[in-house]
């Protein structure tokens, strides 16, 4: 009778999971139309685009446009729809009918898809570095490793954010999209190891950002099914929401009669190529707001007018506004791997336990995704490898001869190699920053970033520091019960995890010796770069560009550190306390917010 009882839940929970899938499986056409009525193609706009009037009060204006339908747009929108109307243009697809961003066991073949219309857009750093950014309606949390913890308490003090609003709304986003996973094994002798190595105490499941070895949450659930910034749209209002997807913004239109250029709409084209102008109501409240993420906002004012003046005069950009901040102070946080050899199979898993340590450093952990015979040779998940960015922008220590080096390592990997997983260290808040700037005019065409990676000594240091601990996790008997394998030296360590590393950046021979060269020749990204668009530079702290009216920035590239040991889940915060405060501003206790 037990057997049978076991066999029917399974059967159940077999059952649960293809109807889950069903609509992702079908194409997901018909299951979000029914669920998201107001997500439409760029195409089905109607509203005319050959003239623009300052007095305009068609059914055309709107009272909030959001260019950028990411990770704080969705959630925005959701928010801001309760009591005005809004549009939401994104330049990407749907995220639910593609079953490489639904589902944890596609998650690198997700990030190999470069093509045109993919969910992954690539980009190579000048500093060699291999990047993405989203282009799918849902933003970084379609493509990304699904970690979810909230910001540390230091970051909201120095935001200036109120913590009271804060507290409210990471719940309102945790209640719709976030789980808590089974720990996968190879998560679970990773948290022994950080124990053991003495990044204590242990915090269990938390979201909160606390030093110790915690399990955060995550966007897959228990199917290891994906769930995205764009199931928050399902809060919205709908009579008062459109959402066009494939709809590139090309600049952002401004009345310059007044002291101040004010936003009046944008320019965008459809997935035809047509061209279509979205304007605001004639309100002084309405506003457009740019969530393009770190990337693309300092590109998307720099392209309607507002940077630096050798920037637009360079690219015959007619000035709107001299602001010789957009662009500056961008950083990413520096990560490196250690690779971590088996002798036994694991199972796919990406984040779920970080090591929060006391020297600005965090210890992660991914496994299992160098299985399969169509991922081996090309790339390998977290470390998403050789997948087509070589046709880019050249980045300055790029050459012919490391390229070649670069495609042999690859090729040369054996299978065994990647049934094992990685150690990652990621420096907590970098000091050194970089810059953006525009090659062309044409949006889709990536800008030019640099990041200038361990810049600063004290980053480089940081990051000695974690492999160093890195290694400890590796060699710990934890680690080496659960991997069957005998205890490597750092040296054999760091020769592996160079022969597997992934960026266009040349090696040394003293790699494995030095690990200040180890640092700066392996460094990769964990997809957690910010700034460009500086609050008291770009936006004020009410986030409004600065010298503009009815401009404002919601995204990431208003940062001046990464929140967190991640950050989506303070920037899907970000997107709601946002809302409702604007609501609350304009329309005090009736926003019933």
């Amino acid at each position: 009778m037990a057997a049978f009882v076991g066999a029917l839940k399974k059967l159940s929970i077999c059952l649960i999971l293809w109807l889950n899938t069903l609509p992702f499986l079908q194409g997901g056409s018909d299951y979000y139309e029914f669920k998201y009525p107001f997500i439409k193609r760029a195409s089905s706009f109607w509203a005319s685009s050959s003239s623009f009037s300052s007095s305009n009060t068609d059914e055309a204006s709107y009272d909030y446009i959001i260019v950028g339908g990411g990770t704080a747009g969705c959630p925005l929108a959701a928010t801001l729809s309760q009591n005005f109307s809004v549009l939401v243009l994104e330049r990407g697809g749907v995220p639910f009918s593609n079953v490489n961003v639904s589902f944890l066991s596609n998650f690198h073949i997700a990030l190999a898809d470069t093509s045109p219309t993919s969910a992954s857009q690539p980009f190579v750093s000048t500093d060699g570095v291999i990047n993405a950014r989203a282009r799918v309606l849902g933003g970084g949390t379609c493509i990304n490793a699904g970690f979810y913890t909230r910001a540390n308490s230091g970051f909201i003090r120095r935001v200036g954010w109120d913590e009271r609003l804060v507290n409210e709304s990471y719940p309102w986003v945790e209640k719709q999209i976030i789980h808590q996973r089974k720990l996968a094994q190879w998560q679970g002798a990773f948290k022994d190891s950080l124990l053991d190595v003495g990044v204590s105490p242990y915090n269990g499941f938390t979201y909160d950002h606390i030093h110790g070895t915690k399990v955060g949450g995550t966007l897959f659930d228990r199917f290891g099914r994906r769930h995205t910034a764009a199931e928050l749209l399902a809060s919205a209002t709908p009579k008062m929401l459109t959402v066009l997807v494939y709809a590139t913004v090309q600049k952002v239109l401004f009345d310059q009669t007044g002291r101040r250029p004010m936003a009046m709409g944008v320019i965008f084209k459809d997935e035809n190529g047509n061209q279509h102008q979205a304007f605001l109501t004639n309100n002084r409240r309405s506003e457009v707001i740019l969530s393009c993420s770190a990337i693309g906002t300092p590109q998307m004012l720099i392209l309607s007018g507002i940077g630096p003046k050798a920037e637009l005069d360079k690219l015959n950009i007619s000035m709107v506004l001299r602001n010789e901040f957009v662009g500056k102070g961008m950083a990413d946080n520096p990560m490196n791997s250690v690779f971590v050899p088996t002798n036994r199979p694991v199972e796919q898993s990406l984040i779920q336990t970080v090591g929060i340590t006391k020297m600005g450093v965090y210890i992660e952990s991914s496994s299992g995704f160098g299985q399969s015979q169509d991922s081996i040779r090309c790339h390998h998940g977290i470390l998403s490898a050789e997948i087509g960015q070589l046709s880019t922008i050249p980045p300055k220590q790029r050459t012919p001869e490391a390229i070649q080096a670069f495609i042999k390592r690859k090729r040369d990997l054996p299978h065994e190699a990647f049934k094992g997983g990685f150690i990652l260290e990621k420096i907590a808040r970098p000091i050194s920053t970089g810059h953006l700037n525009l090659v062309n005019t044409n949006i889709d065409d990536n800008p030019s970033v640099t990041f200038n990676y361990f810049h600063h000594p004290h980053d480089l240091q940081r990051c000695v520091d974690g492999i160093r601990m890195a290694a400890k996790v590796i060699q710990s008997k934890h680690f080496t019960n659960f991997t069957r394998c005998d205890k490597s030296t750092v040296e054999k360590l760091l020769n592996m995890s160079v022969k597997a590393n992934i960026n266009l950046i040349p090696k040394h021979t003293n790699d494995t010796k030095s690990l200040e060269q180890f640092c700066k020749d392996t460094v990769i990204t964990i997809w957690h770069y910010h700034g460009g668009c500086h609050v008291g530079k770009v936006v004020d702290p009410d986030l409004k560009v600065l010298g503009t009216n009815r401009l404002r920035i919601v995204d990431g590239s208003t940062f001046n550190e990464s929140p967190g040991t991640n950050p989506q889940g303070t920037v899907l915060m970000m997107g709601r306390y946002m809302g409702v405060k604007i609501l609350r501003r304009r329309l005090g206790k009736a926003a019933h917010v």
